[in-house]
């Protein structure tokens, strides 16, 4: 027992360093559908982000393996600023979202905090978000694969193995699109390809 505590006691800083900071393989752009978020939990919370008039809203861009993923890299670039990360609300719903995509992710990258939210920032305008989507008037259930279908004719460049859609609790959670270091589309690793199959998933209209 005792070269087990041993053992245990020497590795702990080498899991406590995280994995080093801007080695990965491509990044995945998470866009999150807001209403359906604030309908699952987002309103119980009172979240600043379901006062604003969101649709796809960003979730987070996340350095990626091609199998699994760094998070909470050790960095020497100093932490983002409360005025950075609120600044990144108009697109992620808010500041506190943002500063939690920087510890857990952004660090992961390489990048200063400015320049992590600026590519951030870039990634999302590549992304055609279909219109179609906000011209709901009322909750709706369909597949999980118009939403990718959707996304599809409104992105030339992607192919369908670069991109997936996601679901909870019986509603559409999130689209992932996977993108170079460049943020040209790229195909998506095996842990990252798992479409939804619902046939009948919640998607709630913009309010």
């Amino acid at each position: 027992m005792r070269w087990l505590i041993l053992w245990l006691l020497s590795a702990l800083p080498l899991w406590a360093d995280g994995e080093k900071a801007g080695i990965f393989d491509y990044y995945v752009l998470s866009l999150s559908w807001s209403p359906n978020w604030c309908a699952l939990e987002g309103d119980a919370r009172g979240a600043e982000q379901c006062a604003r008039d969101l649709g796809w809203s960003l979730h987070g861009l996340w350095p990626q393996y091609h199998r699994g993923w760094p998070s909470y890299c050790p960095t020497t670039h100093r932490a983002p600023s409360r005025q950075m990360t609120g600044a990144m609300a108009d697109i992620m719903g808010s500041g506190g979202l943002a500063w939690h995509q920087w510890k857990k992710h952004g660090t992961c990258s390489g990048l200063s905090a400015a320049a992590y939210f600026s590519l951030s920032r870039d990634a999302y305008r590549t992304v055609t978000r279909p219109d179609v989507f906000r011209r709901l008037d009322r909750s709706v259930k369909l597949p999980a694969s118009v939403i990718e279908d959707a996304f599809l004719e409104a992105n030339d460049s992607f192919e369908p193995d670069g991109i997936t859609v996601t679901c909870r609790n019986g509603h559409i959670q999130e689209v992932r699109v996977c993108l170079s270091k460049e943020l040209r589309p790229v195909p998506c690793g095996q842990d990252v390809v798992k479409d939804c199959t619902l046939r009948d998933a919640v998607f709630e209209a913009v309010r």
